[in-house]
């Protein structure tokens, strides 16, 4: 059935796709419980409009985002189309600095779930301890809680702590995960939950094993060999999908 989105003759086929695609990504996020009531965000620069970015209606749940209702906007967070639907600028500030000074930032995940903010929220954040977390080893970035993030002042020392990493816990907060496409910061996303998660598990039963660093060298060696069909994530992310399609399509309109 043709959906209201595909109907839209204003809307250029690489938005539809990109709104198709980031709908899609809010309801995997809601199945696998990554929301926060109505707070939290994944935004998507656009392809075909660099300076337009895609982002979720302020005061929806993740499960009732659908290709329609997502928001477009400008980098400083003004609506460029008619939608009815608020954008919490708040929520966009920390994501408006990474999109505005990282080129490859194309998708930007920024989550508050339990594991990842526990994580964030200990001496060492994440140690390599399990498998996932050993992926990640020297390549998460840190930055120290500051309060809400809504100065845009603050902004500046975001980028400098990111550095050329593309992951970052924001301390006692949450983390971030970005890539140069919506599935590779999904795969992102999901490994370093995964991490958080296994080291919440481990750290209620003792003490946990250190992997050594020139171990987790050859971890990372031999899993940057690994060929991924479609690209990062893409075959993950896709699994996802079928899976919340089972549960509802409304998404895609």
């Amino acid at each position: 059935m043709e959906t209201a989105i595909r109907r839209n003759s204003q809307i250029s086929d690489g938005e539809r796709q990109a709104r198709q695609q980031l709908a899609a990504c809010y309801r995997v996020f809601a199945m696998l419980g990554w929301d926060e009531m109505i707070y939290n965000h994944i935004t998507l620069r656009l392809d075909d409009e660099p300076d337009a970015f895609l982002i979720n209606p302020y005061g929806l749940h993740f499960s009732e985002v659908t290709a329609s209702n997502l928001v477009k906007i400008d980098i400083d967070g003004n609506k460029l189309d008619d939608n009815p639907h608020p954008v919490n600028l708040a929520g966009f500030t920390q994501h408006s600095v990474f999109h505005r000074h990282l080129p490859d930032a194309h998708c930007i995940m920024h989550t508050h779930t339990t594991a990842g903010m526990a994580v964030s929220a200990v001496e060492g954040g994440l140690r390599p301890t399990n498998f996932y977390a050993c992926n990640f080893a020297g390549q998460i970035a840190y930055h120290d809680f500051e309060g809400i993030t809504v100065r845009a002042e603050e902004g500046e020392r975001l980028v400098a702590h990111l550095g050329d990493k593309r992951v970052m816990f924001l301390r006692n907060h949450g983390i971030v995960a970005m890539g140069k496409t919506l599935p590779e910061a999904f795969l992102k996303h999901w490994a370093l939950q995964r991490a958080c998660e296994i080291q919440l598990a481990t750290a209620s039963m003792g003490t946990p094993i250190e992997v050594p660093a020139e171990v987790v060298a050859v971890h990372q060696r031999d899993l940057s060999k690994v060929q991924i069909p479609g690209g990062p994530g893409v075959p993950d992310f896709a699994a996802m999908v079928r899976l919340v399609d089972r549960i509802d399509r409304s998404w895609r309109d």
